[in-house]
């Protein structure tokens, strides 16, 4: 939706008096008295009257609206407008600009930071909602300048941004709105960080599963960009996320973080994600610290560090998610831990009796990785799981053998790795489940043994494994080659149809579970990527995929 530009007179001796609003305006006060301001119209701080389409809003009788350059169609806001020393406290709606972005000169914090309960329930934050809520129109792109930039959502606030497939929305750097960015390119801001009320197994839990002062420092914390999170309502709700866009992400801020494309720390399961993309990240694409917030449609692509970092006990799922690693970087599609903190002379049995210990449920996933031997971070590889995680994966598939494992049988890029001896324990017995998955790596497997098994052959029980050669690539297409057959389609992301699959010459023998298809995308299915995503098909990219048939 964009909006439309209309005149507004604002007088100076009567600022605080609003003439007309649309559907762009933004609510000011979240109670009974509507203070909203047109965004659409001009006046800021002087009365003039001025064509302009930027976002405002109003806080304590002053308006603040940011500056429209009609050349460029951006809208600039400086940190007196926003920034992390003076974070957004009232409601506030970024409109979708004709041809511009939002180029925000400071880092956009979402609501006041509190560290202690008193003076959090004193300022009546208890859940998601309570706080100011930053809406972002369809269509809308934020811009941040520099890698010292990011965005925070404090607990209580909410972020609502939903676009559509036709006008997704983006945030990313100023060099992607001015066109210098390389496709790969990383660290041109910061990233953002999500806060919420849900469970986190760094803070300390009765019976009743009620905790008091239970503030974990979020990543990116120090002097005024400090942001925290963490409680007892993993219900909680951050907002809404539904088509949106997220790149160039991952610089080290402050206190040495290297921000995650977004970090969703302790953000309850009353948050919404849907069609959600990280592209070309530093660190991480998502990750997750506690909380119980559910993904459907996740494509993470050219991600430097982990696609999917899982850590404190996040119980949520992620349903649908596509994984495109570089060439040449990306170290996990999924890495994994189930208590942060973690020490090997610490007896957690009570936490995970308690239920406190992350366990994802993961279904229709499909990670294609590059068996490189030096990326950014560390080798490129599939799924590793330790310190007490009790994961649930199904329907998904690793395939690393698009190229040759540059570092050979050594085993560093493995498919599926088992660190945990919790974790190892609950697959034995149940509690834990990897089935249904095909794996096509030079190195299968890697770690603990599942009930006085070697990882690899308890895991062939429940799914299957390509016998791909150390010393060349094998190539999982459909008109590549006959003995492994797995994806299909000029794109080479879509999953043949089960029963049509092949690996080492062989049907696959395994069938999808309370699924039609293996993987996150079948060609005999809607195609959740089109339309919006960036990078992934031709008429929106900068580069064609390493893999993809000619």
């Amino acid at each position: 939706m964009k909006l439309v530009t209309k005149k507004l007179l604002l007088a100076a001796a009567i600022s605080g008096l609003l003439a007309g609003c649309d559907s762009g305006g933004i609510t000011i006060a979240p109670e009974t008295v509507d203070n909203s301001v047109d965004n659409s119209t001009g006046g800021g701080d002087g009365g003039s009257v001025v064509d302009n389409p930027c976002a405002s809003y109003e806080k304590a009788g002053s308006v603040k609206q940011g500056e429209f350059n009609s050349e460029t169609g951006n809208c600039t806001y400086n940190a007196a407008f926003v920034d992390s020393g003076n974070p957004l406290t009232v409601d506030l709606v970024i409109p979708a600009l004709e041809n511009g972005a939002h180029l925000f000169e400071g880092s956009l914090f979402v609501g006041n930071n509190y560290d202690d309960d008193t003076t959090m329930a004193a300022a009546g934050i208890a859940e998601g909602g309570d706080g100011a809520q930053l809406t972002v129109q369809a269509g809308a792109t934020v811009a941040f300048p520099d890698s010292t930039k990011f965005m925070v959502v404090n607990r209580g606030s909410q972020l609502v941004a939903v676009g559509t497939a036709q006008d997704p929305i983006t945030f990313t750097s100023l060099s992607d709105v001015e066109g210098t960015v390389g496709p790969e390119d990383v660290q041109q801001w910061g990233g953002m960080v999500i806060n919420g009320f849900g469970i986190t197994n760094k803070c300390a839990y009765d019976a009743e599963m009620e905790a008091s002062e239970c503030h974990v420092l979020a990543e990116g914390a120090a002097g005024k960009d400090q942001s925290n999170y963490g409680g007892d309502n993993n219900g909680d709700s951050s907002g809404h996320m539904e088509y949106v866009r997220v790149k160039h992400t991952g610089a080290e801020v402050a206190n040495g973080d290297e921000l995650n494309g977004i970090t969703f720390s302790s953000v309850g399961s009353g948050t919404i994600v849907k069609n959600l993309q990280v592209y070309s990240t530093y660190d991480d694409g998502i990750e997750m610290f506690g909380g119980a917030v559910s993904f459907e449609n996740y494509l993470a692509m050219y991600v430097r560090d982990d696609s999917i970092d899982i850590d404190e006990g996040w119980s949520g799922s992620i349903t649908n998610a596509l994984v495109i690693q570089s060439e040449t970087d990306g170290n996990h599609c999924i890495e994994s831990d189930g208590i942060g903190s973690y020490k090997d002379t610490t007896d957690y049995t009570a936490l995970i009796t308690a239920g406190l210990n992350s366990r994802p449920v993961i279904d229709g996933l499909t990670c294609i990785i590059s068996a490189q031997s030096e990326g950014t971070h560390d080798p490129g590889a599939g799924w590793r799981f330790r310190e007490g995680i009790f994961p649930m994966i199904t329907n998904s598939m690793v395939i690393g053998s698009f190229a040759a494992d540059e570092n050979g049988a050594e085993g560093s890029n493995y498919c599926l790795r088992v660190d945990s001896t919790q974790t190892a324990e609950a697959l034995a017995s149940g509690d834990a489940t990897i089935a249904s998955n095909i794996f096509a790596c030079a190195d299968k497997t890697k770690g603990e043994q599942i009930g006085g098994v070697d990882l690899v052959d308890w895991a062939a029980g429940h799914n299957v494994f390509a016998d791909v050669p150390a010393d060349a690539a094998l190539n999982p297409t459909a008109t590549a080659d006959t003995g492994l057959q797995l994806l299909e389609g000029p794109l080479s992301v879509f999953s043949i149809d089960t029963a049509s699959m092949m690996v080492n010459d062989a049907a696959v023998g395994i069938s999808p579970i309370e699924r039609a298809y293996l993987g996150a995308l079948s060609a005999g299915d809607s195609d959740w990527t089109a339309g919006w995503t960036y990078g992934l098909h031709e008429d929106s990219r900068a580069q064609a995929l390493w893999f993809e048939q000619q």
